[in-house]
C-alpha cells in the first residue's frame, strides 16, 4: 500500500517517505510462524477420518481466529502508516479502514528532536518529536528507522524553506528609480560655472558683445 500521491500539492516533491521499523511486525511474524506449525502438526497428527477431519478443521478456524487480531490487523496497520517528508510540510498517515491524519508545515515547527534506547541504537531506530507553534499538541513519531538522519533532514529543509520565502519576499520587490541628476545651482553661475553648450551650438563670443 503505497503513499497516495494525489494529497501532494503542485510543485510539491517527496523527499523521503517511511514506515515504522519492521520489528515493529516482528512479533505478529512470530506469531503467525507458530500458528502454521501449529495448523501443520495438528494435520499430521490427527487421523484421517471423519473425527480427524472435524480436529483439523477445528485448527484451522482456531489459527484463522487467532491470526486476524494478531498478524493480519498488526501488518495492514504498519503497511498503512506512512510517514512522509516533502519540501513544504511532514505529513503523517495512519488507519486501515477509517484514516487519520495531521500535516505540519515545515515554516510552523519550531524544534525537531529524537530519542533513542539501547535496543534503538542496535536497530538503528529511534523516536521524532516534532514541536509546532500553535495550540497543537507535539507529534510523536515512534520506531522511526534511521530517526537521526531524519531529524537532520528536517531541520535541513526547514533552513531551505525559510532561506526560499526570504527570497521571494526580499527578492521580487523593485530597484527605486534613479535620481535625476542635478541641474546647475545659481550659485553656480555665480562662480563663473557655465553649463555646457548643448549639441549642434556654438558658443557665443563675449568679444564681439562688446564690439556691438
Amino acid at each position: 500500500m503505497g503513499f497516495p500521491e494525489n494529497v501532494l500539492t503542485r510543485n510539491e516533491k517527496v523527499v523521503r517517505s517511511i514506515h515504522p521499523h519492521w520489528l515493529t511486525v516482528f512479533g505478529p511474524t512470530l506469531v503467525a510462524l507458530i500458528l502454521v506449525a501449529a495448523a501443520i502438526f495438528a494435520s499430521w497428527a490427527t487421523p484421517n477420518d471423519s473425527k480427524g477431519n472435524w480436529i483439523q478443521w477445528i485448527c484451522v478456524a482456531a489459527a484463522v481466529l487467532i491470526g486476524i487480531p494478531a498478524v493480519l490487523v498488526p501488518f495492514l496497520r504498519w503497511r498503512t502508516t506512512h510517514y512522509v517528508v516533502t519540501d513544504h510540510r511532514v505529513m503523517v498517515r495512519r488507519g486501515i479502514l477509517s484514516k487519520a491524519g495531521k500535516d505540519i508545515t515545515l515554516s510552523k515547527i519550531t524544534d525537531v528532536s529524537f530519542q533513542q534506547t539501547f535496543l534503538d541504537r542496535v536497530i538503528r531506530a529511534g523516536t521524532l518529536n516534532i514541536e509546532s507553534a500553535g495550540d497543537s499538541a507535539d507529534e510523536l513519531l515512534k520506531n522511526i528507522p534511521h530517526s537521526d538522519e531524519v531529524q537532520q533532514l528536517i531541520n535541513h529543509l526547514i533552513d531551505q524553506d525559510a532561506n526560499g520565502r526570504a527570497q521571494r519576499i526580499y527578492g521580487g520587490r523593485r530597484e527605486a528609480p534613479s535620481t535625476p541628476e542635478p541641474t546647475a545651482s545659481r550659485s553656480d553661475e555665480a562662480s563663473g560655472r557655465t553649463s555646457r553648450p548643448a549639441s549642434g551650438q556654438t558658443p557665443r563670443d563675449p568679444g564681439h558683445e562688446e564690439e556691438a
